[in-house]
């Protein structure tokens, strides 16, 4: 469990808003990464592939950026094997596709728009991140 900063989540959720309304604004493109990540790949060739690329180069480089301003690497604790993760990485993959977007694109900018696809993406996103850790905690032993 990570410690909740009520500061940081103000500042982190401002930061990730204000990125989706300029995102949405000056391109007319929704932050979703799922569709940003994707695009970056063949056979998607076009003028917005350094734009993608800008975009996710940017999350790469937040981490190292605070690290560099706070001298203090930020924390991050993964408690599974590599198997585990391959797993879970190749679901949340699957479910981005099959659900046309993922938790970024129908979580902050569909809620946001009102859509109603997006809310019911977003139920189905928590209902089995809820389910996921029930079962990962209370049968798993996890």
């Amino acid at each position: 469990m990570t410690a909740f900063s009520p500061v940081s989540a103000l500042v982190g959720g401002g930061l990730i808003g204000l990125a989706s309304v300029l995102m949405l604004a000056v391109f007319g493109r929704i932050a979703g990464i799922s569709g940003i990540a994707v695009r970056l790949l063949p056979p998607y060739t076009d003028r917005e592939t350094s734009g993608r690329a800008a975009f996710i180069l940017g999350l790469i480089a937040a981490p190292l950026l605070i690290w560099l301003l706070t001298g203090t690497r930020p924390a991050a604790v993964v408690e599974a094997g590599p198997m585990r993760l391959l797993v879970a990485g190749a679901l949340v993959g699957f479910g981005a596709v099959y659900g046309s977007g993922c938790t970024s694109g129908h979580g902050v900018c569909g809620l946001s728009r009102l859509s109603k696809r997006s809310f019911v993406a977003v139920g189905m996103f928590m209902t089995t991140a809820i389910l996921t850790v029930f079962v990962t905690r209370h049968w798993m032993g996890v």
